[in-house]
C-alpha cells in the first residue's frame, strides 16, 4: 500500500523557446513527508528558482509556505525535533 502525499512544492521552470506573451510556467511535485519536500525545495532554491510549498487538502493543519517564508521553513526543525538535513547544530 502506497502512502498518500500530504506536501507539495510548486516551483517556476525555466523558459524554453519563444512564447508570444509572457507567462510564469510552474511545476508541482508531491511528497509523503515534510522532510522530503524541504530537501526538494532547497534544491530548487539553490538552482535560483522561486518556490512555494504547503499541505494538500484535506490534510490538517493546513500550511502554506510562500516564497518570502521559504528560508525560515527550510531552517526550522522538523516536527520530530530533528534539525533539517545538512544542519550542523549539536
Amino acid at each position: 500500500m502506497q502512502a498518500t502525499p500530504i506536501w507539495y512544492v510548486t516551483f517556476e521552470i525555466r523558459k524554453r523557446g519563444t512564447l508570444p506573451k509572457q507567462r510564469s510556467p510552474r511545476e508541482t511535485r508531491t511528497f509523503v513527508a515534510e522532510a522530503d519536500a524541504k530537501i526538494f525545495a532547497r534544491a530548487r532554491l539553490e538552482e535560483g528558482l522561486t518556490a512555494y510549498a504547503g499541505t494538500i487538502n484535506p490534510h490538517l493543519p493546513r500550511r502554506l509556505i510562500p516564497p518570502c517564508d521559504m528560508l525560515a521553513w527550510l531552517s526550522a526543525e522538523d516536527a520530530d525535533g530533528k534539525p533539517p538535513h545538512g544542519d550542523d547544530r549539536d
